[in-house]
């Protein structure tokens, strides 16, 4: 049996066990050792006696390939921007966020929803993980909204939808795993994600303000607040943006030159930052030691799921399955922007099955050589390429779209995490309500990702400025 034979047997395998319940991390680390043992196995004829030292070899590959990409440099920077999130919840920064932003907004239709987005959007800017927004928010937002008359789905929806916004704006911990995977720089997909993040976020408002237009007592306002209480409410949240600042001209460095550090180091400045506001706001032991847990048990749980698709990447380069895609996605007859588009209708599907980055760390091994020869290839220039883009910009430029996928990916039935983590941390919320409520959202993303294929600018001018 020739190795691609091996590669589709394995990868079938792979998605059998995700229907069927087992976890990502898992299953591909199963699928991977399986895939290497056979693979090296084949190479001595299937000999019985051979078999032993199959196992051993495709046992040291799996020990040494994860630990090796583990322990970069890149992937530390992981904690260090989900401790800034969890840091600054616990020392009551996100509840000041979200006050400024009621009092500026409430009085937009729907304004307590619009002002739950925009919230979000700013603490997604210190968290760099969706299901820590998500839960944040929970607690805070949806309370205020069903004190006004908010129906309790839509207002579980508008939570969980505004938390996937962390998967774009930098902090991203899923914009980093692309980089390294696809090993671009990590620098400008972050700085590529300010943009298309925002842009989300006002999509998501309109929606919302268009909505509560439409339907009478749909979002009640929120008025009575005063220019002085607004302008109160700002001191108290200006600690976030400061931490942003500090993070951009740390990792890029406005007034031109090199920049300042690398983006880990970056990352652990801005937690050291928020820890010393935390002190300043009087944070107790238990709060602190409750935010080093929860960044543990995000963090443990973002390197599991890479430990084990990094055995089934390995064993993919062996099968030579990310070449024989590539090759069969270029001898389609279609246009690439076509290809390009059912690509995305592919992870579409597929997310309603797989979480977001279990999904793009198996399939953008075989998928990203794809596109890349869709574009001309890597090295390609912008005049010479499918896309009227450079290898590097159309990298950047995909990897935007995969991960404005992923953010949909949070949302959809029946596995979007976004929403049974705000129906678990909402014990008077069903998943199934909360599903209902993202519903209207849905058509936001269809929209947003659809803007973003059409004017790749959108994406692609900040990081052009580097």
């Amino acid at each position: 049996m020739e190795p691609i034979d091996i590669g589709l047997i394995v990868t079938f395998g792979l998605f059998v066990f995700v229907m069927l319940g087992m976890r990502v991390a898992f299953a591909a680390a199963l699928a991977g050792m399986v895939g290497l043992i056979w693979i090296f196995w084949s190479k001595k004829g299937y000999d019985p006696d051979a078999f032993g030292w199959a196992m051993t070899v495709a046992v040291k590959t799996a020990g040494q390939v994860p630990h090796s990409k583990i322990s970069s440099q890149e992937l530390s920077l992981i904690p260090t921007f989900v401790l800034i999130g969890y840091l600054a919840y616990y020392a009551g920064l996100t509840k000041a966020l979200f006050e400024a932003a009621k009092r500026w907004l409430g009085w937009l239709p729907g304004g307590l929803a619009v002002s739950t987005v925009f919230a979000t959007a700013g603490f997604a800017a210190v968290s760099g993980a969706s299901v820590a927004t998500s839960a944040v928010f929970a607690r805070i937002a949806i309370p205020e909204m069903l004190a006004v008359g908010y129906n309790k789905r839509f207002a579980a929806g508008v939570v969980a939808a505004a938390g996937t916004l962390a998967s774009l704006i930098p902090p991203s911990a899923i914009l980093v795993i692309y980089a390294i995977i696809v090993e671009q720089n990590v620098g400008k997909l972050l700085l590529a994600g300010f943009i298309p993040g925002a842009f989300s976020a006002v999509v998501y408002a309109s929606l919302i303000i268009g909505m509560a237009l439409a339907i009478p007592g749909f979002g009640p306002r929120v008025t009575g607040y005063s220019w002085k209480e607004r302008l109160v409410s700002l001191p108290p949240a200006f600690p976030i943006f400061f931490v942003v600042l500090i993070i951009i001209f740390f990792i890029y460095n406005p007034f031109g030159g090199d920049a300042w550090g690398t983006p880990t180091e970056g990352g652990a400045l801005g937690a050291f930052v928020v820890f010393l506001m935390a002190l300043w706001k009087k944070m107790r032991w238990r709060q602190f030691r409750d935010a080093l847990l929860e960044t543990a048990k995000l963090s443990a749980m973002i390197f599991t799921i890479i430990w084990g698709v990094l055995i089934y990447v390995r064993f993919l380069g062996f099968a030579d399955l990310p070449g024989a895609f590539s090759d069969w996605i270029t001898s389609l007859e279609h246009s690439p922007m076509l290809t390009l588009v059912m690509i995305l209708l592919a992870y579409a599907v597929l997310g309603m099955f797989m979480d977001a980055i279990g999904m793009l760390l198996l399939t953008l091994p075989v998928v990203y050589p794809a596109v890349m020869a869709l574009n001309g290839g890597e090295d390609v220039a912008a005049a010479d390429s499918a896309f009227g883009m450079s290898g590097e910009m159309c990298a950047i430029w995909f990897g935007i779209l995969v991960v404005k996928m992923a953010e949909f990916c949070l949302i959809t039935p029946p596995i979007g995490l976004n929403c049974f983590v705000v129906a678990g941390v909402r014990p008077d919320l069903s998943v199934q309500d909360v599903f209902r409520g993202v519903t209207p959202f849905f058509i936001a993303d269809a929209i947003t990702i659809a803007l973003l294929v059409a004017f790749p600018a959108i994406v692609l001018w900040l990081p052009g400025q580097l």
